[in-house]
């Protein structure tokens, strides 16, 4: 028994090693893109690092590496505790399935993107939301969550909502065309940013009925 458990612990320490270094690739390499692009256009780079992080895709993958790389240190600081409680664990896993799933039904079918941009995206919006499922299902402690949780978990996307608008006001600059107020008008971009509200609580609550069913489950041994 003793043996098995330790091979179950290498098993997901490999894993979260694996994810979080496949999450700061795919996160090094679209920065890399979009510090090219402004420097070929002789443009700030400073604003292609504000540009970087004022996608959703990517602010949720750099919490989610950021979880993957303090669950493999076991000295652990207050931000790592914070970083690896459940409820956080949880709600960043349900920002990495919006994100996969957003982009699959929103956003795939408009641009082919080829090479390193076809990598980027695929570790981004494909492999890492699996992945860190995975690590979520098998690494995160169950059985603590609450219904309020999912109330606190929907801040995130609300203040990054608020964000996007104000800086599209400042700049008239949108990462998603679906939040384009200058295209779309205020009354469709709120009716589309309802709709991915609403999206991100049903995946929230499903989360949540898979670790109170878990979290029920008897300890095996």
């Amino acid at each position: 028994m003793l043996a098995a458990a330790l091979l179950l612990s290498r098993y997901r320490r490999s894993l979260m090693a694996g994810a979080a270094v496949l999450g700061w690739l795919g996160l090094t390499i679209q920065l890399y893109l979009i510090l090219l692009s402004r420097w070929n256009a002789e443009a700030s780079l400073l604003g292609g690092l504000v540009n970087f992080f004022s996608f959703f895709t990517v602010l949720s993958n750099t919490l989610a590496a950021s979880v993957l790389t303090c669950a493999l240190n076991l000295r652990i600081s207050r931000g790592q505790q914070f970083l690896l409680r459940p409820w956080v664990g949880t709600a960043i896993a349900a920002s990495m399935l919006l994100v996969g799933l957003a982009y699959s039904l929103l956003l795939r079918h408009l641009w082919h993107p080829q090479g390193w941009q076809w990598l980027a995206d695929e570790l981004l919006h494909d492999v890492m939301p699996l992945l860190f499922l995975l690590y979520w299902l098998g690494c995160v402690p169950k059985g603590s969550l609450r219904l309020g949780h999912v109330g606190l978990w929907t801040i995130y996307p609300l203040l990054y909502f608020a964000y996007l608008l104000l800086r599209g006001d400042l700049l008239g600059l949108y990462p998603y065309p679906f939040i384009n107020v200058d295209k779309l008008g205020y009354p469709q971009v709120f009716i589309n940013a309802l709709g991915i509200l609403l999206g991100f609580v049903l995946v929230s609550l499903v989360l949540l009925g898979v670790d109170r069913w878990l979290g029920r489950r008897p300890p095996k041994g």
